[in-house]
This record gives C-alpha cells, structure tokens and sequence, in this order.
C-alpha cells in the first residue's frame, strides 16, 4: 500500500509535516461505486489513488498522523481550523466534561468555531473564561468565537459527535437544551 499527504486543492505532494489529504493506492483500494461515475471521480484520482477525505500529516520519523476529517474543518476566512485540535484543548480543561467544536456562519469570516460545552458538576465556567483559555493556546485565526453550554454532547452509538445536529441547533437559534 502506498500514502501521500496531498494539498486537497492542487493535488500536489507535500513533504513531513504539512498537513493536507491522505491519498492512499494498492491492490485493496476499490476500483469505485457501482452506477455512480460522479462519485467514483470525485473519490478516486485517474492515477489510482483513493482520496481519503482524512487531513493528516506524516512527522520526519513517517509516522503517520490523523488530525481530523476535510469535511469537517472550518473555513475561516482562508484558513482552515479542525474541530478536532479545539475539542482536545476544551477537554482537558478541568472544569469541562465534554465539549465538540461546529462551524457557525459568519458574515465576514464565512465560518467561526463554535464550542458546545457540558460543564462538570459544580462548575460555573463562563462563556469568556472558555475563549480566553483557547485563545492562548491557538493561533488567531483558530480561537473559539462562540460558546453554548448543553447537559450532552450527541454522539452515535460508536460515540462520534453528530456535529449535524449541533450544527442544525445552533441555526435554528435554540435556546431549548439539546
């Protein structure tokens, strides 16, 4: 099996350490989608590769690193912010039990992080203190701009957060607890 990290937008070859798309080719990657032409283009480049849709990087040693998925990532303005890195950072937070970072439309940015929060009992964390605490750990463009505290974060059974309903609560301006 072959793997690249590649810039998802120009497809091109990036080196140890830069994040990008993990492309991966050998004889276990699937040939396409059975009746769905535009699908298979869009999953698999003419030369075999299967593109992922994983943002990872490979670190000098080639281990490989998984960071978060592209389908997920904030468009801030022209950066791209992973949910993921936001989530670890809210997490280790003493007075958070849990926490999953969406994107929230913004007029001039396009997107901004958005922190769902579940307090630990007996916390009384604010909205500021949450921004504060990221916003010295992140680079600019990846603070927290956004928090709502709720009693759950939603999760699958296989316990991944279902951003899609934080995303759909967050538009449709609830103030209800999910």
């Amino acid at each position: 099996m072959e793997a690249k990290i590649v810039d998802p937008e120009t497809g091109e070859a990036l080196g140890p350490g830069q994040r990008g798309e993990l492309w991966l080719r050998g004889p276990t990657v699937m040939k396409g989608y059975v009746g769905d032409e535009k699908a298979t283009a869009e999953t698999l480049h003419p030369e075999g590769w299967l593109k992922t849709g994983d943002l990872c990087y490979f670190d000098s040693d080639g281990f490989l690193y998984i960071v978060d998925r592209l389908k997920e990532l904030i468009k801030y303005k022209a950066f791209q912010v992973p949910p993921a890195e936001l989530e670890k950072l809210l997490q280790s937070n003493p007075e958070i039990a849990d926490a999953a970072v969406i994107p929230y439309p913004d007029e001039e940015a396009g997107q901004i992080p958005m922190a769902y929060v579940v307090r630990k009992p007996g916390s009384n964390i604010t909205e500021a203190q949450i921004m504060d605490s990221i916003a010295k750990q992140v680079a600019p463009y990846k603070k927290i701009r956004r928090v709502a505290f709720i009693s759950a974060i939603p999760k699958s059974p296989a316990g991944k957060i279902l951003r899609r309903e934080l995303v759909n609560h967050a538009l449709s301006g609830a103030s209800s607890k999910l």
